[in-house]
C-alpha cells in the first residue's frame, strides 16, 4: 500500500511540475501562472475577451494593428464602461514597421477656458471635487482615434466601429468583474442625471451574465463613423455635452470641445541593463517608472532575489523618491519648462540613490533641486510588424457621474487632478491639461521592438511598469509570469494635487510574499498591509525576432484575454 501511494505521489509530481511555472527557473517564487499565447500573424491583448476577438477579427480582415486597436477600444468603451469610454482620454505609443521608429500620441483633453483658480478661491474650496460637473475636462479619446487612424490606419472608420455598434444594439453578456464594478458604480451614481437610463436597464444594476444593450452609444458611434471626429467635437454631440454640463453648473463649453486637438509627442527613454524602456513625457506620469528603474539599476537586483526584504525595501524607497518629483514637476509642458531630461538622467538617479538607507525606511523625502526650464490598457501587433501600446480611461472608474442625455457614455473627471495651490506646476489654469495617471509603455532592444506593455491602475502604474521590467530583465520571467507575479504597491506619497508625505506611507502586498520578508520590512520601519486592493491590470505583447512570432500575455486578475492567429 505504501509503495502504491509513493508511486502515485511521484506521478503527481511529474505531472504537476511543469505547471509550477515561475518556480522551476527562479528561486523563491511562489505563485500560479499560465502559458503565454504564441502566434505568427498577429496578437491582441485586452482586458475583455470579446474586445480581443473584435481586434483579432479586424486583423484577419486585413486591417493593421492601429485599426484593430481602435476597434477594440471602441468595444471596451461599451463593454467595460467602468474603466474607459469616449468620455475619457487616450495615450498611445506606436511602433511603425515602415519607419522603424516609435511615435507617441497625447490625446488628453484640457480644462474649460472659463474655469480658473479664482472660481475655487472665491468658493473657499481647497480641492476639486471627484464627481459632478467641475472636474470634467475635454474628452480626448475620439480625436485620438482619428489621429491614430489618419497617420497609420488602413480600413475605413465605419468598418472599424461596426463591431462595437453591433454589440451595442444586440447586447453582450456582462463579465464577472465588470458586473461587480457596475453594481458598485450604481450605488454611487444612480441618482445622477441619466445614469440609470443608460446603465440600469429595468431599474436594476447590471450583474454577471446580464445581457446589456446600449442603443444610445450605438447611435453615437454611428454618427462618429459617418461624420468623423467633427461629429463629436463640433456637431450635435458637442452641443448636447456642453448644454448638459452648463445645466449642471459646470464650465465645459462647445467652444472647448471645438478647439480640442491631440498632440504627437516624442517618447522618452532610459536604458535599463541594455534595454531601452520608453514612456511618454508629462503631463503623464510615465517618467516616474524611468526614474525608479534608473535608481534600481545601481543595485544588483537579481542577487537580491524576487520578493526579498532587500528588494522590496529598495524598490519602495526608489518609488518614494520618484514620486516626490512627480508631485512637484509633472504637469502640462505647454505651461511650464519641465526638467524631463534631468529627471531621467543617470547622474540625477545616482544623486537620489545616495539618499536611500539600506537599513531604514525614510518617512519623508523632498523633491530634487533641479534647474527649471480605473482605466483599460490594451496592445495589438500585426503581421507587418506594427505594434500599438494604448491606454484609455475616464478616471476613478466610470468617471464624473455626468452622463449627457441620449449619448450612452459618462464624462471623465480628470480635472480633479489639478492642484489648487497658486504657483504649483500643476495648478488649474484655463485650457490646461491636468496631471495624468494613464501611461502606455514600450521596450526596445538594439533599436528593435521587444515588448509593448502597460499596467493600468492610477498611481500603481509607474510602480507596476518598473516591476514588470525588472521581472523580465532581472528575474528572467516570461511575459505571462512577469504579469502574474505578486505585486507590491506603495501608497501615501506626496501628490501633484498637493500634500506632502510625512509618515513614510504604506506598502501593500499581494499574497505570495513570505512572512519572514514582511517581518524584515517591518524591522526597517515600513508599515505593511496585506490587500486584495488595486494592483493594476496588465497586458503585453513580445516580439521574438529569431523565430518570427509574437508572445501575448493578459492579466490573470481581470477578465482579459490575449489571442493571436
Amino acid at each position: 500500500m505504501k509503495r502504491t501511494v509513493t508511486i502515485l505521489t511521484l506521478l503527481l509530481i511529474v505531472i504537476l511540475l511543469p505547471c509550477l511555472k515561475g518556480q522551476d527557473r527562479i528561486t523563491g517564487l511562489n505563485f500560479a501562472t499560465r502559458s503565454e499565447v504564441i502566434a505568427k500573424n498577429g496578437m491582441v491583448a485586452t482586458s475583455h475577451p470579446l474586445a480581443t476577438q473584435i481586434g483579432l477579427d479586424i486583423l484577419k480582415r486585413g486591417g493593421n494593428a492601429i485599426d484593430a486597436a481602435i476597434a477594440a477600444n471602441a468595444a471596451l468603451g461599451l463593454m467595460e464602461p467602468t474603466g474607459c469610454g469616449i468620455g475619457g482620454d487616450l495615450f498611445a505609443i506606436v511602433w511603425s514597421a515602415k519607419d522603424q521608429k516609435l511615435y507617441g500620441l497625447n490625446a488628453s483633453g484640457r480644462s474649460p477656458e472659463k474655469l480658473s483658480l479664482k472660481y475655487f478661491a472665491d468658493k473657499g474650496m481647497t480641492k476639486i471635487p471627484a464627481h459632478g460637473p467641475l472636474p470634467v475636462s475635454v474628452p480626448g479619446a475620439v480625436d485620438g482615434w482619428f489621429e491614430l487612424h489618419g497617420k497609420f490606419g488602413t480600413m475605413q472608420m465605419d468598418q472599424i466601429l461596426q463591431p462595437a455598434i453591433t454589440y451595442a444594439r444586440e447586447g453582450f453578456p456582462v463579465t464577472e468583474l465588470i458586473g461587480y464594478y457596475l453594481t458598485a458604480s450604481a450605488r454611487r451614481f444612480r441618482e445622477y442625471p441619466n445614469f440609470a437610463d443608460t446603465y440600469m436597464p429595468n431599474g436594476h444594476p447590471l450583474k454577471k451574465g446580464d445581457v446589456f444593450k446600449n442603443p444610445y452609444l450605438a447611435n453615437t458611434y454611428e454618427k462618429i463613423a459617418k461624420g468623423g471626429r467633427d461629429a463629436f467635437y463640433k456637431g450635435e454631440i458637442a452641443k448636447t455635452i456642453a448644454d448638459f454640463i452648463k445645466a449642471e453648473g459646470g464650465f465645459l463649453s462647445q467652444n472647448d470641445l471645438t478647439r480640442h486637438k491631440s498632440e504627437w509627442v516624442e517618447p522618452v527613454s532610459s536604458n535599463y541593463r541594455g534595454y531601452d524602456v520608453w514612456e511618454l513625457p508629462p503631463n503623464g506620469q510615465g517618467i516616474a517608472a524611468l526614474q525608479i528603474l534608473n535608481i534600481m539599476e545601481g543595485y544588483d537586483v537579481k542577487s537580491m532575489g524576487f520578493g526579498s526584504t532587500e528588494y522590496v525595501h529598495h524598490f519602495t524607497e526608489a518609488k518614494k523618491l520618484a514620486f516626490e518629483d512627480r508631485a512637484k514637476y509633472y504637469a502640462d509642458p505647454a505651461f511650464n519648462q519641465l526638467p524631463v531630461a534631468q529627471l531621467i538622467s543617470e547622474e540625477y538617479a545616482e544623486e537620489r540613490r545616495k539618499l536611500i538607507s539600506p537599513d531604514r525606511a525614510s518617512r519623508r523625502y523632498d523633491a530634487g533641486k533641479l534647474e527649471q526650464g480605473n482605466t483599460i490598457y490594451m496592445t495589438v501587433a500585426d503581421k507587418e510588424g506594427n505594434m500599438v501600446s494604448l491606454i484609455q480611461s475616464n478616471y476613478r472608474g466610470m468617471g464624473s457621474g455626468m452622463v449627457p442625455p441620449g449619448l450612452g457614455f459618462m464624462l471623465q473627471d480628470r480635472g480633479e487632478l489639478f492642484s489648487l495651490e497658486e504657483g504649483h506646476f500643476n495648478v488649474i489654469e484655463p485650457g490646461k491639461r491636468p496631471f495624468h495617471t494613464i501611461i502606455p509603455a514600450f521596450i526596445t532592444k538594439d533599436g528593435k521592438p521587444w515588448v509593448s506593455f502597460g499596467l493600468m491602475g492610477g498611481a500603481m502604474q509607474p510602480q507596476g511598469h518598473a516591476q514588470i521590467v525588472m521581472n523580465l530583465i532581472d528575474f528572467g520571467m516570461n511575459l505571462q509570469e512577469a504579469g502574474d507575479a505578486p505585486r507590491m504597491q506603495h501608497t501615501g506619497s506626496s501628490q501633484p494635487t498637493g500634500g506632502q508625505m510625512t509618515n513614510g506611507g504604506e506598502i501593500r502586498l499581494e499574497s505570495g510574499f513570505d512572512y519572514q520578508v514582511i517581518r524584515g520590512l517591518m524591522g526597517k520601519g515600513h508599515r505593511i498591509t496585506y490587500s486584495r486592493g488595486s494592483y493594476g491590470g496588465y497586458q503585453a505583447i513580445m516580439w521574438d525576432e529569431e523565430n518570427g512570432v509574437y508572445y501575448g500575455a493578459s492579466e490573470s486578475r481581470k477578465d482579459g484575454q490575449a489571442a493571436g492567429y
